[in-house]
């Protein structure tokens, strides 16, 4: 074999090495295992990234040079090491592949909803400091970190069997809080002010509240000031299982005047039309129980837009989703990497249809890691619009 042909099949292997290890990250972190299995796996298979290279290069190292220099013989290097060569090549066709094509730059299963975006840098227009540890200041100040660019985008959002009364009703869509300490709560309130500005039909909060425990006492406090004519819901995500229980959330948020939709069903009236409210926590709570109803129109809101296949399954007409922080990180044209999902990070963010369902996932509005590199976090205001 040519040199030219042995540099590029090592080449190829080492990014297929490299688009295994991410494709692990990101469907680990998708499931409902406990926290600290998950970071045990994690941790592995960081590892693993790192040291089977250098393994392969440091003990196989003459092997390597023959046959990328002097174009030796494959089989120089071994029978395992050569079988996990093939495995990192064949990633390519198994993951490479459909990552490539769901790249939001070629926009399949995407829709067309016109986005107004305003920017506002929120360390500027609120009266506290919002880093409150050495961590968050630090890490603030890196650069083109965006954690605290709130993007508020209004979308003009077309749902397929949206009942005509229901043309240009208003939902504010939060998800992914992470109050940690780290930040101060008037980010959030910020945030909370711009959603009741909007005036809208619906508030929906998907998850992923609070990550320690003295930040429920901050809860009433952020989250009482919001208003919706139809009621503002939520419902808990993968993190807010770190507290020792869960129910407080739960009931803090109760206290400040929001309702608790996690696992549940519930029938309203949206200008005169009935409808069903529907929460699904899953896989950190239970599924909600759906039995056959009237509804012209079903709202779901999940934390993790994995349930996307369960929305399809039950007729939902409009899915609300957040746990995959748009990737935290993008990268030009490519878009996202990193997304904690069964899908890996095809439904990171945005708006996406398969049949009957519409899916909104958005960014975010904070994160556990207070870093956001060309991916700022979201509110969303959304218009719904008939097709």
């Amino acid at each position: 074999m040519n040199g030219f042909a042995a540099w590029l099949i090592f080449a190829l292997a080492l990014v297929g090495h490299g688009g295994l290890h991410v494709a692990i990250y990101n469907r680990v972190n998708g499931l409902g295992w406990p926290r600290k299995t998950i970071k045990r796996i994690v941790k592995f298979f960081l590892c693993t990234t790192l040291t089977i290279p250098t393994a392969v290069l440091f003990l196989q190292f003459d092997a390597v040079a023959e046959i990328l220099l002097r174009g030796g013989r494959w089989s120089l290097l071994g029978p395992v090491t050569i079988a996990y060569g093939v495995v990192c090549l064949a990633t390519w066709i198994v993951f490479g592949v459909p990552w490539l094509l769901w790249r939001p730059i070629f926009r399949l299963e995407w829709v067309d909803a016109p986005r107004k975006v305003k920017v506002i840098d929120v360390s500027r227009v609120v009266e506290h400091p919002l880093p409150m540890t050495r961590k968050a200041r630090w890490e603030a100040r890196f650069p083109f970190n965006q954690i605290l660019d709130l993007a508020i985008e209004e979308v003009e959002l077309p749902v397929v069997g949206l009942p005509p009364s229901l043309d240009g009703y208003r939902i504010a869509h939060l998800s992914d809080i992470h109050l940690t300490g780290e930040i101060h709560p008037s980010y959030i309130r910020y945030a909370i002010e711009q959603a009741t500005r909007f005036r809208p039909d619906l508030i929906a909060l998907t998850g992923d509240i609070i990550d320690t425990q003295p930040c429920i006492d901050w809860l009433v406090e952020i989250f009482s000031p919001a208003e919706a004519v139809d009621g503002c819901y939520f419902i808990l995500g993968n993190h807010d299982t770190r507290v020792v229980d869960s129910w407080e959330t739960r009931n803090a948020m109760d206290r400040a005047g929001w309702i608790d939709l996690g696992s549940q069903t519930m029938r309203r009236n949206f200008r005169g039309v009935p409808c069903r409210v529907i929460g699904n926590e899953y896989p950190w709570f239970e599924r909600p129980t759906l039995e056959p109803c009237d509804a012209q129109f079903r709202l779901l809101l999940s934390h993790s837009p994995d349930q996307f296949t369960w929305a399809r399954r039950n007729g939902i007409e409009l899915m609300l989703a957040g746990h995959t922080h748009g990737g935290q990180g993008r990268l030009p044209l490519a878009g996202p990497v990193l997304s904690p999902s069964y899908h890996g990070s095809r439904y990171a963010s945005g708006d996406f249809y398969r049949a009957p369902t519409t899916l909104h996932v958005t960014r975010g509005l904070g994160g556990v890691h207070l870093w956001r590199i060309n991916c700022r976090p979201e509110l969303s205001l959304l218009t719904l619009r008939t097709v």
